[in-house]
């Protein structure tokens, strides 16, 4: 069982520990690094939740106080209409339990709440994990590639689906 809600201000600590480990265990997947973000403060942290959209998951199975998963969407202002999945991550001891499925579900339904009609995501070219989820979750590729933010000898593909 996943269990997906979305953050208040009391979760800046769960959050800030799962999104360091995910830019440490997978630095070349995010727009960010993990230096950047460690740096960040109480403040910076209750900033991005106030935001809204950023979804913790759990699975009591695997640890009822740790996040076993984190995702977020934001409204793209210059695509009306969509809404883009952001930093999704999985922690490895929670895979292959539908915690990924559930996160993408969870921005689907915040997004169309908003009414966005479309999804969609950059991925790395070589996560093919990812890849696959993202396509059994109905996402295709778009043609369209972009060098990675925090590493620019990295390239990202870009994934859309509809909502």
């Amino acid at each position: 069982m996943v269990l997906v809600r979305e953050t208040v201000a009391q979760d800046w600590q769960p959050l800030r520990d799962i999104r360091l480990a995910a830019l440490q265990g997978a630095p070349d997947a995010f727009a960010s690094t993990y230096a950047k973000e460690a740096a960040f403060t109480e403040a910076d942290w209750q900033d991005r939740i106030s935001r809204g959209g950023t979804f913790l998951a759990y699975v009591p199975e695997v640890s009822a106080s740790e996040p076993a998963g984190l995702a977020g969407g934001f409204l793209r202002p210059e695509r009306p209409g969509a809404v883009a999945l952001i930093s999704m991550f999985v922690r490895p001891r929670a895979r292959g339990r539908k915690v990924g499925e559930a996160l993408i579900a969870a921005v689907a339904e915040w997004g169309r709440a908003r009414q966005a009609t479309t999804m969609d995501l950059w991925v790395t070219e070589t996560n093919s994990p990812a890849r696959l989820l993202y396509e059994r979750c109905g996402f295709a590729l778009t043609g369209e590639r972009q060098p990675l933010p925090s590493n620019a000898a990295v390239t990202e593909l870009a994934m859309a689906r509809p909502l």
